[in-house]
Order: structure tokens, then sequence, then C-alpha cells
């Protein structure tokens, strides 16, 4: 067990909110598994320094920072948004 935390930026949490329950509570649980294991659907995102990642869940992405003891959750997308 890794024992990181996810901090929420203010915008990730009006975006995860607007998100419906169900897909939202999907988000939830894989990054709880994405934190307890390291496993999950992540890659480095090219050219953002500090390093920024995201962890695909479905049709949405989870946009993130690593921190010294988890990481700083910066956004919550659906794909077709997530990159532009």
């Amino acid at each position: 067990m890794t024992g990181k935390i996810a901090i929420w930026t203010d915008r990730a949490k009006a975006q995860l909110r607007a998100i419906d329950q169900q897909t939202a509570l999907r988000i939830l649980r894989t990054l709880a598994r994405y934190l307890a294991t390291l496993d999950g659907d992540v890659k480095r995102l090219q050219g953002t320094d500090p390093p920024e990642f995201r962890l695909r869940v479905g049709d949405y992405r989870l946009f993130f920072q690593e921190k010294e003891d988890g990481i700083e959750v910066m956004a919550v997308k659906h794909r077709r948004e997530a990159y532009r």
C-alpha cells in the first residue's frame, strides 16, 4: 500500500459534482485503486512542467500532479473536452 492521498482543487471538485453520480463514483473508485496500488491507465502528459499526469476512467480523464504525500487532482473532464 502506498498510503497516498488525493487533494482536490475547487475546480476539480466542481467538475466531479457536474458528472452523473454513477460515473462520479466510478471515477472515485478508480482513483482510490490507483492511490492504493499505483495500478491504472496513467500517462505523463508531454510538455508540462511540473509534470502532469492523466488517469483514464472510461470516457473521462482525471488530470493530476504528483506531490510528496499524494496527488493533487487538477481537473476531471470528458475525453472530448480534455485535450483542448
